[in-house]
């Protein structure tokens, strides 16, 4: 069965919300997002449905469950959400985060001839968003530059539907596959070659957000290897390491280079970076 389009997808949670204007944020395989304006405010509308198999990549089932599994962990955490089922996967409508993603704030540092330092403010903030994450007992799981939204009162993590620490409805769990590899830690890239999956932990997610601040300031992956490789060769990378040297300044590049530890318990909590940076 063909990809549904944008179209078809927003009538999915047009019976949920009746929006007054509407852009097309992302529409990738397996899942796709608006940001919706209505009479009560202004919302984030996810559907997402199976990825078919094609010559270049594997069938996965669990795109269709992560709205509604994000909508659960949502409701969870306190936030305003509705998420429901249809015909070929799950939806939900939450809040808009409004902000700029950390990759995109940091951009003037990566200039070419830049003398402009990442601020430690806003890796403050990032860090303070996943210190209280974790401290609710909960690991994000998919932390990345485009999930860190810095806005005026602070840092939204966005895109939880990876996220562990909870009970989560059968029918929209789903064992985790792993993350974009860039921000993996080894220890997840090891176990999802060894087994497919694998558990995300505060420890993980400090090595993410690690790597997602040095890809920021520098516009360089962690862990270096070819922009085309297949996934288990960039996970091997990982495994194998080492990572790049850790060329940003100061006090942030010390805490970066702690957090990006191949061992876990080496790496600092989330709080403890929190107290590095302030």
């Amino acid at each position: 069965m063909p990809d549904p389009t944008p179209h078809e997808l927003l009538t999915v949670v047009l019976g949920s919300t009746t929006p007054t204007s509407r852009r097309l944020v992302l529409n990738r395989r397996g899942s796709t997002v608006w940001d919706i304006e209505t009479d009560q405010g202004r919302y984030a509308a996810k559907v997402g449905y199976p990825i078919e198999a094609t010559t270049e990549w594997p069938a996965q089932e669990w795109t269709a469950r992560a709205p509604g599994r994000e909508g659960a962990i949502l409701r969870h955490l306190g936030v305003e959400v509705t998420y429901g089922e249809w015909e070929r996967g799950t939806w939900n409508v939450q809040p808009w985060r409004e902000g700029t993603s950390l990759y995109d704030l940091w951009e003037p540092c990566r200039a070419e001839g830049s003398a402009k330092e990442p601020d430690l403010g806003d890796a403050l903030s990032c860090a303070q968003a996943v210190a209280a994450l974790h401290a609710r007992g909960w690991a994000h799981g998919d932390i990345q530059p485009a999930h860190l939204i810095v806005g005026q009162d602070g840092t939204e993590l966005i895109d939880l539907a990876l996220a562990r620490g909870g009970p989560i409805p059968g029918a929209y769990d789903f064992p985790f596959p792993g993350c974009l590899v860039h921000y993996e830690a080894p220890e997840i890239s090891k176990s999802v070659l060894a087994t497919g999956y694998a558990m995300p932990t505060p420890e993980a997610d400090v090595y993410a957000l690690g790597a997602s601040l040095f890809i920021s300031a520098t516009g360089w992956r962690a862990v270096a290897y070819p922009d085309d490789a297949p996934r288990p060769v960039q996970r091997q990378a990982v495994v194998d390491g080492p990572h790049r040297p850790v060329n940003v300044a100061g006090p942030l590049g010390k805490v970066i280079e702690a957090m990006l530890s191949p061992t876990p318990a080496d790496r600092p909590t989330s709080a403890e970076v929190c107290r590095a940076l302030s």
